[in-house]
């Protein structure tokens, strides 16, 4: 994974947020897009609501699950670059989920942005929006990797080039694959129930759920907080 520091990170609580679906309000276009991709084989047509019911990682799984069948390594080659070129086109019409930047600044810590979306376009794309000096590392799929794993193994990267302990960490994410890589790596997690998936199948996952990013920062303070006192 490729990487782009931003700022010395200073010994203090750190969050790690997500990006697609948790700060970037990108549900509508994942959808569209994940529309055109299907459309391509036949494929059935998903409403929003289907979406966060039945999304998981890998992506390729996703699709198998929509499908209801076993979705080749060549064949999700070419349905993710469908989707992404479809998702390039409308990405300038999306927007910061509504209280994204508020959420931001009530942490009181560091921040870092760890995304399973392109690196190369991830960091000109936070860039615009004006928020690449909040956070200190800024983090996505390094060039040649087609999207779709586990997040677990890039967070313990991220971590690592940040120099910050897990155990110091909490992440914010949209999708049990966030908890799941938190808790491979001995962070804290809170989900946010407004992104990619349901908030009744984030519950499932054992960690607190929120119905806003202000709230996930709250319970993300509260986190850390029981975190330290074990």
């Amino acid at each position: 994974m490729t990487s782009v520091a931003v700022a010395k990170v200073a010994a203090v609580a750190h969050l790690v947020w997500d990006w697609n679906g948790t700060l970037l309000d990108d549900l509508t276009l994942v959808v569209a897009a994940t529309n055109v991709s299907l459309e391509t084989i036949g494929g059935p047509s998903i409403t929003a609501e289907e979406h966060r019911r039945d999304f998981r990682r890998p992506v390729a799984d996703y699709y198998g699950h929509v499908l209801g069948r076993t979705v080749s390594p060549d064949e999700f080659v070419t349905l993710d670059r469908i989707y992404h070129d479809f998702y390039r086109d409308g990405l300038l019409d999306c927007r910061l989920a509504a209280d994204a930047e508020d959420a931001m600044r009530a942490w009181p810590g560091t921040q870092s942005l760890l995304s399973m979306w392109f690196h190369e376009e991830l960091v000109p794309e936070v860039t615009r929006r004006g928020l690449h000096a909040v956070f200190e590392r800024i983090d996505g799929l390094r060039p040649g990797v087609v999207g779709g794993g586990h997040k677990a193994e890039h967070l313990v990267e991220h971590l690592a080039a940040l120099g910050v302990e897990a155990s110091d960490t909490v992440l914010i994410g949209d999708s049990a694959d966030d908890a799941h890589a938190a808790a491979a790596v001995g962070a804290a997690c809170v989900l946010y129930g407004g992104g990619f998936t349901h908030p009744d199948r984030l519950v499932e996952a054992g960690v607190p759920v929120a119905t806003s990013l202000v709230e996930a920062v709250e319970l993300a303070r509260e986190a850390i907080g029981a975190q330290a006192r074990r």
